[in-house]
């Protein structure tokens, strides 16, 4: 591993990082102050998570050591990659910027934001469905010569700098942020269930590239190798055991909020039964067992 004086003092000016992180604190702050000038007080704990943790910790990420040296160290790219994909969003979450944007927009632009997140690219991605499908082919790039490009073309890293999180977001929101994305608990069920699934699909990049004994990026060297650098194929099983140890680990917190999302969408559901009259169960129970849903 490296010294601590470089994981500490290893920093690098990302214009499209720095570019995001000051267009989501700018917009971030408008919510705050637009939310106040309407009577609505924003807890201030939230914002703090919003800055320092959630944008604190792409910063770090993306302009700090596994930045640095991401283009020449495989473990330290996937590092970055995965955390910007599985931790960053989930941090920026607990600002709840979806709530906050309601809080800020006028009836117009929460019609506008409503029809964004019932269009079909973001129900997509926004279920435990196809959300664990983008993840496996972004993890299977790792596997071929493309994982070369990736860390070292300028283009291919600012469109995984802004790609990435904002993928992360569209997969962390709907568990974070459940109101915008209320789903019957039956589909919650199937959602719950394919989340185990999920969890073997994660590991297997991870795992080839553990267990491989060729360098699959065929990069057998790294411009101004430091002493502690490691060589091409210590590096790329390193890289594979620290993506598989992230993808396993990662996916507990979101199984845990998973199941308390399906334990409120089961109590809404059957509090809404209950302010049902007699009649009106009647005529559910009819219309089921006639077919018309």
């Amino acid at each position: 591993m490296p010294p601590l004086e470089i994981l500490v003092y290893s920093w690098q000016f990302d214009w499209t990082a720095v570019a995001f992180a000051a267009v989501g604190g700018i917009l971030y702050g408008w919510g705050m102050w637009s939310a106040a000038q309407r009577g609505k007080r924003w807890p201030v704990w939230r914002a703090v998570a919003f800055y320092v943790l959630g944008l604190g910790s792409f910063v770090v990420l993306t302009c700090g050591f596994t930045g640095v040296y991401g283009a020449q160290q495989r473990w330290a790219f996937t590092i970055k990659i995965s955390l910007l994909l599985f931790v960053v969003p989930l941090l920026i979450g607990l600002g709840k910027p979806l709530t906050l944007a309601r809080a800020a927009l006028p009836a117009k632009g929460t019609a506008a934001l409503d029809k964004v997140l019932s269009s079909r690219p973001v129900r997509f991605v926004s279920n435990s469905f196809g959300a664990p499908l983008l993840g496996l082919a972004l993890f299977s790039t790792f596997l071929t010569p493309a994982f070369y490009t990736l860390r070292t073309d300028p283009v291919a890293g600012a469109l995984l700098t802004l790609g990435v999180p904002l993928l992360g977001l569209l997969m962390a929101l709907p568990i974070i942020e459940e109101s915008d994305f209320q789903r019957s608990s039956a589909y919650l069920t199937l959602e719950f269930m394919f989340v185990f699934i999920e969890l073997l699909i994660d590991a297997v990049p991870g795992i080839l590239l553990s267990l491989n004994g060729q360098v699959l990026d065929h990069a057998m060297s790294a411009p101004n190798p430091q002493w502690w650098f490691r060589d091409a194929i210590q590096d790329q099983q390193f890289a594979g055991n620290l993506l598989w140890f992230i993808c396993e680990v990662l996916d507990l917190p979101l199984i845990i909020l998973m199941f308390v999302r399906f334990s409120r969408s089961d109590k809404r559901e059957a509090g809404a039964f209950d302010e049902l009259t007699d009649e009106q169960l009647h005529q559910l129970h009819d219309q089921h067992l006639r077919g018309r849903h």
